[in-house]
């Protein structure tokens, strides 16, 4: 993958010189403009649009972030009109920004008639504002549903180009995104990017954009994700046109010239990431291998498409497997759990889809009724797996080997094989779809009339092989082309015949005339040193018969007539050998020719295969998964009985306890969860997001009823490490995890928080949860389950209605004992309203701390919670208005005491008058006397003069 800023670009874009002098003296002629109107004018240069004056300043600092893009026009170097030019896209979506998130005005100005390029004069065509956008309508029908911060410092635009080598794919996107690169981390999670190239430094050099950079690269970082850095000066796309028309499939192509292949990867408006292309066509020296050419295809990444997951849900979700963790149990893994995939194509689609969920309603119920046909279905889900879908090879890696010319007849005989099984999968399916009229039409779009069509396609690759091929000979695993398919080739093989039937001739008359009996005694070998010979355990005396060599294995010799045969036999295998050679390099040949068909049959079969490891998984989990109603976004609410974690209920010797979930918007939205360690806090709001990720990807799930609303984002945070390498430290971790959040999500995400603020101090750490709840809660109204041990966060409920509180159960109970030890036990169950109380101590007993230890933190927990009980008390106790009156009445005696004591208000003491101290106390007992009666009208005072004895 290579990404690009589109920043620079349009440095490229330069005016007319011979046209400086008259436009100067035009621009110098408008009407000035007042500073309040906020008004932007752009002239239209046909390619471009150029802004000049204070606009060519803002637009260089709001878009570019630089001033290294401004050029000078007229005399005078730097004393003449500043301008900057911009692209057409990128013009678009300037406009569109200014007109929405800054609220400015907007003039577009035109050339008068028939100037062309070298245009000084220009008129007015369009006008906008904010409340009037009539006149630029077309501006906002193709614009990008990606979400972005109205902030000037925070937005971005990126370009992205990404290959996949393995079905020689290109595609290319662009997108605004945060200073956070939310959308960059979705788009790598979603493709599942390896590698990243990306420019070193910048052509400008600011620090801002230097920043920027660091930012991306922590992104890469966080997602595992190598990266690459290269010169900006790769980052072009002035040959990117002529590059892919030697590299695309002409199919993918409109015309065979460059400029419209260079419109290809431009059709959805993407002004920066043909230069990211070219790099990465570049990087990967795609053009100089010549079986590329002409096989790629090239596509747009629409990020909107999907469900967006970043570094943090991939973890939290355990999608996948974890680095180092590899050879785990595969069960611990959602990607792992659900990969009943019988190919290898199945698996890679599996992997896609998990990162990849549906947003699209269609989509996603399509999948589930397919899922539904073979869960109703056992014995033909069974057929399916055991006896088609097991025996298909990976088609991917047999094509590139036939595009590279290093295929074999093994390979070819793979695909016939394959091509064989074909005709069963179909009856298959066709049965299925025979019962049912509604499974049939549905199987028959997908499926069916598909592969029958490949069928008709791959006939003649079928016919083709058993021409050519002695298929008798795969039982021996010998891979060889028919002799009768060529008459050279036959009439050698018919001459090696008449040579083995020499051979054997004269192994006989050798046996009769040495008296040997031919399968005990006498053997005829064909050596690899000597060819065909005799072989016996002692030395054959005879004038005819000639020995070779003796070794340990018997005394090797030959006959006249029997090393004629030899040879003869040696020179004709050999002579048949290059004509089978050659007839083999035909039929591979022949056999690349239908590439396209078996790519697009092997994405059909990895399709088929997911599909049908969703139906396997849902009949043969613990107990049974069903098909969850998915609602349209923002439409519904959260419903699921008997949510299960996918991955935790298989394991062994675990006995899973379901629990409901019920996320009612405007009434539920935002749900607190409170209870001890250890009480299942994390898995509950985990699998709420695992269920929801597998109900958009069409899959079934672990309850006995669910109604999921399509969410465009799963995000999470639930626990960040340190990276001591790049000086992030944990708590730096989640916050930048959380800072994420807050700019990514939105009133249709799904938020899963677990223990935020527990990396600072317990002040610190409840402020900042507190502050994020009530944002998320009140300001996004995102879904949102957030576990945490800050009891005193629950009083958000009395301010904020949708707010819920949760709490997983734990049974206490005292024994009986001197020391009225606490039982606890885990119910794991959740149930409304708060736990007010946390159980880490016992959870140290539990992982075997010394007794002692255990003993103190008891001690030291009463303490503190002695001390702010009786704070607590104290201040329910008494209004703040008394406790008030109080405070200044005490402030008050000792103002008047300290003031007794010296001009400065302290209290003068010295070695050698200590007994003054006396007489200080007896004035602090004469000024206590003398507010008497109202510090003893004050129920605060008397109760801290209580407290103190």
């Amino acid at each position: 993958m290579a990404l690009m800023y589109g920043k620079d670009k349009d440095a490229d874009y330069e005016i007319d010189n011979t046209s400086h002098p008259g436009f100067c003296s035009f621009f110098s002629k408008l009407p000035p403009k007042s500073p309040e109107s906020g008004t932007i004018r752009l002239f239209d240069r046909g390619e471009y649009f150029s802004v000049h004056g204070p606009d060519a300043l803002y637009v260089a600092q709001h878009v570019y972030c630089t001033n290294t893009v401004i050029k000078y026009l007229g005399p005078g170097g730097r004393n003449g009109l500043p301008s900057v030019t911009l692209s057409a896209n990128n013009a678009k979506t300037f406009l569109r920004d200014a007109l929405t998130a800054k609220q400015l005005k907007v003039e577009i100005w035109v050339p008068e008639t028939g100037q062309g390029k070298k245009a000084t004069w220009f008129k007015i065509d369009k006008e906008a504002s904010p409340g009037n956008l009539q006149a630029v309508e077309d501006l906002f029908v193709h614009s990008r549903s990606g979400r972005w911060r109205q902030s000037e410092s925070e937005v971005h635009w990126l370009g992205v180009a990404f290959a996949d080598t393995s079905v020689r794919e290109l595609g290319v996107s662009d997108f605004i995104d945060n200073d956070s690169f939310s959308n960059t981390e979705s788009l790598i999670i979603q493709l599942a990017v390896k590698e990243a190239i990306i420019p070193t430094g910048t052509a400008s050099g600011t620090t801002e954009r230097d920043h920027d950079l660091t930012k991306l690269k922590d992104v890469l970082e966080r997602c595992g994700v190598v990266f690459t850095e290269r010169k900006p000066s790769e980052f072009t796309a002035k040959s990117i046109g002529d590059d892919l028309v030697r590299l695309l499939n002409p199919s993918s192509i409109p015309s065979s010239s460059s400029v419209d292949a260079a419109m290809t990867i431009c059709r959805l408006s993407l002004p920066v990431a043909p230069s990211s292309l070219g790099a990465l066509v570049s990087y990967l020296s795609l053009l100089s291998d010549t079986s590329n050419h002409g096989m790629y295809t090239i596509r747009t990444h629409d990020l909107s498409q999907f469900m967006r997951l970043d570094a943090s849900a991939l973890r939290a979700l355990n999608l996948t497997e974890a680095p180092g963790n590899v050879g785990s149990n595969k069960n611990t893994t959602l990607f792992g759990l659900l990969n009943k995939c019988k190919t290898a194509q199945g698996s890679r689609l599996l992997g896609s889809w998990l990162k990849q969920p549906l947003v699209n309603l269609h989509e996603i119920r399509k999948r589930q009724d397919l899922v539904q046909i073979f869960v109703d279905d056992a014995n033909t889900r069974r057929t399916l797996q055991d006896d088609c879908l097991k025996l298909m090879p990976d088609m991917n890696r047999l094509c590139k080997r036939f595009l590279k010319k290093v295929a074999s007849l093994e390979d070819v005989v793979r695909v016939y094989q394959a091509v064989v099984k074909l005709e069963d999968l179909i009856s298959t399916l066709e049965g299925v779809a025979n019962e049912n009229e509604e499974h049939g039409a549905l199987l028959a779009e997908c499926y069916i009339t598909k592969f029958k069509e490949f069928d008709i396609s791959l006939s003649k690759y079928a016919e083709m092989v058993q021409q050519t091929l002695d298929l008798d000979e795969l039982e021996h695993h010998r891979f060889v082309i028919k002799p009768d398919y060529d008459e050279d080739l036959q009439r050698l093989a018919d001459k090696l015949g008449g040579i083995r039937d020499g051979l054997d001739d004269e192994h006989r008359a050798a046996g009769r005339d040495i008296g040997l009996d031919l399968d005990k005694k006498l053997h005829l070998e064909n050596s690899p040193t000597h060819g065909y010979c005799f072989r016996d355990w002692k030395t054959v005396k005879g004038s005819k018969y000639m020995e070779i060599v003796t070794i340990k294995s018997g005394v090797f010799f030959t006959t006249s007539k029997l090393k004629n045969l030899a040879t003869e036999y040696q020179e004709t295998t050999e002579a048949y050998t290059r004509i089978q050679r050659s007839l083999v390099s035909h039929v591979v040949e022949i056999a690349s020719t239908y590439t396209p068909v078996l790519e697009e049959w092997n994405g059909l079969l990895a399709h088929l295969d997911v599909i049908v490891a969703f139906a396997h998984v849902a009949v043969n989990a613990p107990e049974a998964y069903v098909k969850p109603e998915v609602l349209e976004k923002g439409s519904g609410s959260l419903v699921l009985k008997d949510a299960r974690h996918p991955c935790l209920e298989v394991q062994d010797d675990i006995s899973f306890i379901p629990n409901d979930v019920e996320m009612i918007k405007d009434e539920s939205e935002f749900q607190i969860i409170t209870g001890p360690n250890m009480g299942g806090k994390s898995t509950y709001i985990r699998q709420v997001g695992v269920i929801a990720l597998l109900a958009q990807t069409g899959s079934f799930v672990p309850c006995s009823e669910a109604r999921v609303p399509i969410f465009d984002s799963v995000l999470c945070r639930v626990g960040a490490g340190d990276s001591q390498l790049r000086g992030v430290s944990t708590f730096m971790a989640e916050m930048l995890e959380t800072a994420g959040i807050l700019r990514s999500a939105t009133k249709d995400s799904l938020v899963i928080i677990d223990e935020l603020g527990r990396g600072t101090s317990t002040y610190d750490g409840f402020g900042l949860a507190w502050a994020i709840s009530e944002h998320i809660a009140s300001q996004i109204h995102a879904f949102c389950m957030f576990a945490t041990h800050f009891h005193e966060l629950t009083a958000l409920d009395q301010q904020i209605p949708h707010v819920k509180n949760l709490h997983v159960v734990a049974h206490v109970s005292t024994s009986d004992d001197i020391r009225k030890e606490r039982d606890i036990t885990l119910l794991y169950k959740v149930e409304p309203g708060v736990c007010d109380q946390s159980f880490g101590i016992h959870v140290a007993e539990l992982a075997n701390f010394p007794e002692n230890v255990v003993k103190l933190a008891k001690r030291k927990a009463d303490e503190l919670e002695d001390f702010n009980t009786a704070s607590t008390e104290a201040e329910e106790q008494f209004a703040p208005e008394i406790i008030e009156e109080g405070t200044n009445l005490i402030q008050q005696v000792l103002q008047e005491w300290s003031s007794s004591q010296g001009s400065d208000g302290d209290v003068n003491m010295s070695d050698e008058d200590e007994d003054d101290s006396d007489t200080q106390l007896s004035e602090l007992r004469q000024c206590m006397e003398k507010y008497k009666s109202r510090l003893e009208a004050n129920p605060w005072v008397r109760h801290v003069l209580q407290s103190l004895g």
